[in-house]
């Protein structure tokens, strides 16, 4: 596709002639471009600020003008029902239903998510609405058969929050304003706060007269910055509130700074009474500073936690069929099967097969392992990472949103998106306690004004300020995301919003065996026919019946592939793989389910219990037994003992019927174990757990774990599960260290505890500051500089949570056994 043409006179968004004497200016893609209208530069504006420029760089042809008709404001929404714009940011889900992740600009406490929520609720097309508050990050579910996309965008816009889709430019665009615009109005806050100061020295040391009131009127003038452009987020945030019904952190603060100036000017036009300027600008500087501070840790923990497009380059390398060297194409025209190169140096920028080299890959940003991994002939990358050694030629196999990186950024969108219950709680007890600081502040000021009128407003004041629940608000929601970040620097991939609170009450663990416990890379060391034909024969046959499956054990049989040719082939779950040879039908897998194919239906006795052993059979009998092995995955055996020395107990659950099921188990130290379960009894073995008390956490890899993973209350996979396993677990353990498990353990508990403080902390300083504002003996500066602080020192124990170190000494001493061994591997 290419751009389209466009000379001075045409308009760059709908391609009709420009009048000469109109100037409609758009800067796309660091260009200035011309529009023939408001219409279309309302539109393309629109496009733009929303990180969606490439729509430019990709379309076939100019886009339609916007309709006469049509205002201003509906053009710019109704931009993003289009599907070449929707392509960026919408998903398609079951049933009609679309998924929007959007970024919404003015979020500023956590009842601001109760806001949304609550005024999407009367949309007809809406299914669900989720926001985070830490990261602004909005998703919505609806059907577009029912309401247009545009109409919820411009619903959110009405309460004043901003919509833009979540894609990364749109993240980053997003993140340089709010970081200029805040600096900005905290510069003006900290400016005004000083100057007044300075003129309220001379007000408090002995001016009189007519000096008096002209330095109370200078107060004024450069205290009117701050309370109309500084605390204008203020205003904005209560307005919205007050007009869809609820109540936020915003309302107290912002009755609090109206008030007061309204007083003090009162006081300095009319004569008599105190002014407080100095104390209101105080208050606004600090609270500015809080949110400014709050925002800035949010940013770093969203970089941290990773958006994770942002590895992708922009362009590629394509070859030509005959492997020379094309001219570079952006990334967004790949197509599975391409050939593209990877200089040294150079990020993958999809995933895909290697045709020609050998280099070493960094898989760290993805997997959290700094050692690199070689990759040959056949090896597979993941698009993303770094080729460190050598060019090397590979074959494009997914692209976009079917690449690995895709849908871990999915699986991380996903787990940000959904509320845990604790945060739920936090914020309903967040809006209550808004309108709890209300009624509170009503009944002292009554009091005050009964007692000694002169004070009351300030009293008043002092509650309104030193009570606002921003600790509150900010304690959860801080502390997990802190934590999910550290996490995922470590390879361990939260997808669902209530992992690290349920984590915190695993006390048993369930393993898969192959795929989990070991590596699932199955070698054939052993075969023994059972009939007239040879080794080389049978191994034939069962490597073409193995020839399509993706099995781990399917993998042990490549080598041996020959002449035959299987067809009509079919996998039975946890039994094996039948189809036909030459007109012959076959089955390899259980002795039981192999047998069971000839008409005698009698089952051969294992050769021995101590390896896998495969029967293969024909309608006629079986044909020949083939003893499978498979190596413990480094670092199990340190896993399991850090699990026991934390007090959980530990279970493995297998589908293999041989004896290295408990061979393994002893090997490991795992006291309970079954083998030959099928998915159904792995499945009842949970519930079983479950029922007796157990919170359960299920590790596992294959389809047939899906099951069991799908019913545990916390379900790891691992990172070469199957796609379905995936994504019916609430986390994927990116890496190959295996003691990541106990170490995300003890840091949920650890997260758990800064949570507690965090709630504490905050309730202590509200509990202790009441009363004190209450009896007027907290000035309104003073309470500013209080309610800072709490919030300081919530922000300031979650970012603990940052730290990579992890207070486990039995999982610490694993780690260092895993590098020893894999080192030695090497």
């Amino acid at each position: 596709m290419t751009e389209t043409s466009s000379t001075p006179l045409d308009c760059y968004h709908c391609g009709l002639p420009v009048p000469s004497d109109v100037y409609y200016p758009v800067t796309v893609d660091g260009r200035e471009q011309r529009m023939c209208c408001p219409g279309c530069q309302a539109v393309a504006t629109a496009i733009v600020d929303g990180g969606l420029e490439s729509f430019y760089r990709f379309r076939t042809e100019a886009n339609n003008r916007p309709e006469n008709g049509e205002g201003i404001e509906q053009q710019q929404w109704a931009v993003y029902d289009l599907p070449d714009i929707q392509g960026e940011f919408v998903t398609e889900l079951a049933d009609d239903r679309h998924q929007a992740s959007l970024l919404l600009e003015g979020i500023t406490c956590a009842a601001c998510s109760w806001l949304v929520e609550k005024h999407l609720q009367k949309s007809p097309g809406l299914e669900s609405v989720r926001l985070d508050v830490t990261t602004h990050r909005c998703v919505l579910v609806w059907n577009p058969q029912v309401q247009p996309l545009s109409e919820l965008l411009a619903a959110l816009a009405e309460i004043g929050y901003t919509p833009r889709p979540a894609t990364d430019e749109g993240q980053q665009a997003m993140m340089a304003k709010e970081n200029r615009t805040a600096l900005l109005r905290l510069g003006v806050a900290g400016f005004g706060m000083m100057q007044v100061g300075m003129v309220a020295v001379g007000i408090y040391t002995g001016a009189t007269g007519e000096w008096l009131e002209v330095l109370r009127w200078l107060n004024l003038l450069m205290a009117a910055p701050v309370i109309t452009y500084s605390c204008w987020p203020f205003y904005i945030g209560a307005w919205r509130a007050l007009k869809a019904g609820g109540l936020t952190m915003d309302v107290p603060v912002s009755l609090a700074i109206i008030l007061a100036f309204i007083a003090s000017t009162w006081a300095t036009v009319f004569g008599g009474g105190e002014v407080y300027f100095e104390a209101i600008t105080t208050f606004a500087f600090f609270l500015l500073a809080g949110r400014y501070l709050e925002m800035r840790t949010r940013h770093r923990n969203r970089q941290g936690y990773g958006n994770l497009a942002q590895l992708m380059p922009l362009t590629a390398r394509r070859l030509t069929p005959d492997g020379a060297e094309d001219a570079l194409v952006p990334i967004k025209s790949l197509i599975a099967g391409d050939r593209v190169l990877i200089k040294s140096g150079e990020t993958f920028p999809a995933d895909g097969r290697v045709l020609g080299g050998e280099s070493a890959v960094v898989e760290a940003l993805l997997t959290g392992e700094s050692r690199p991994v070689v990759k040959r002939v056949g090896d597979t990358v993941i698009g993303g990472t770094l080729n460190s050694d050598s060019a090397l030629e590979v074959e494009v196999t997914a692209t976009g949103q079917h690449t690995q990186l895709s849908a871990i950024e999915r699986l991380v969108t996903q787990a940000a998106d959904e509320k845990p219950y604790q945060v739920a709680v936090a914020d309903r007890v967040a809006r209550y306690f808004v309108a709890a600081v209300l009624i509170v502040c009503s009944a002292v000021f009554a009091f005050w004004w009964w007692y000694e009128a002169g004070r009351a407003v300030w009293v008043a004041l002092s509650v309104l300020v030193v009570t606002c629940p921003c600790a509150l608000g900010l304690a959860m929601p801080t502390a997990l995301t802190a934590a999910t970040a550290n996490l995922r620097q470590q390879g361990f991939l939260v997808a669902r919003g209530h992992v690290i609170e349920t984590l915190t009450k695993v006390n048993r663990v369930i393993f898969d065996k192959t795929g989990t416990l070991t590596k699932g890379e199955f070698a054939l060391v052993a075969t023994r026919v059972l009939g007239t034909r040879s080794e080389a024969e049978v191994r034939s046959l069962a490597a073409a019946l193995e020839s399509r499956s993706n099995h781990p054990l399917a993998a042990a049989f490549a080598p041996y592939l020959g002449n035959h040719v299987a067809s009509d082939t079919r996998q039975v779950t946890a039994q094996g793989v039948e189809g036909l040879i030459d007109g012959e039908r076959y089955r390899l897998g259980a002795a039981a389910f192999a047998s069971a194919l000839s008409t005698d239906d009698e089952t051969p006795e294992l050769p021995d219990q101590t390896r896998l052993w495969v029967l293969l059979a024909s309608e006629q009998g079986p044909l020949a037994w083939f003893a499978l092995e498979d190596e413990v995955r480094p670092g199990a055996r340190a896993l399991v003992s850090a699990l026991v020395e934390q007090g959980v107990a530990v279970e493995l659950l297998s589908g293999d019927h041989s004896g290295a099921v408990a061979d393994l188990a002893q090997t490991l130290g795992i006291p309970t174990y079954t083998a030959g379960a099928k998915p159904d009894d792995k499945l009842a073995r949970l519930k079983a757990c479950q029922a007796a008390g157990d919170t359960v956490l299920m590790l596992g890899d294959g389809i047939n774990d899906v099951p069991v993973l799908s019913g545990a209350d916390v379900s790891v996979a691992m990172a070469a599960a199957s796609d379905l396993a995936q994504t019916r677990a609430d986390a994927v353990l990116l890496n190959e260290r295996m003691t990541t498990i106990a170490d995300t353990l003890v840091l949920a508990r650890r997260t758990k505890k800064i949570i507690k403080q965090n709630l504490g902390l905050s309730l202590l300083y509200n509990l202790c500051s009441l009363p004190l504002a209450s009896a007027g003996l907290v000035s309104p500066w003073a309470a500013a500089i209080g309610m800072t602080a709490s919030s300081f020192v919530v922000i300031f124990n979650a970012l603990r949570l940052s730290r990579r170190s992890v207070d486990a000494p039995v999982a610490a001493v694993a780690r260092v056994e895993d590098d020893a061994k894999l080192t030695s591997e090497a």
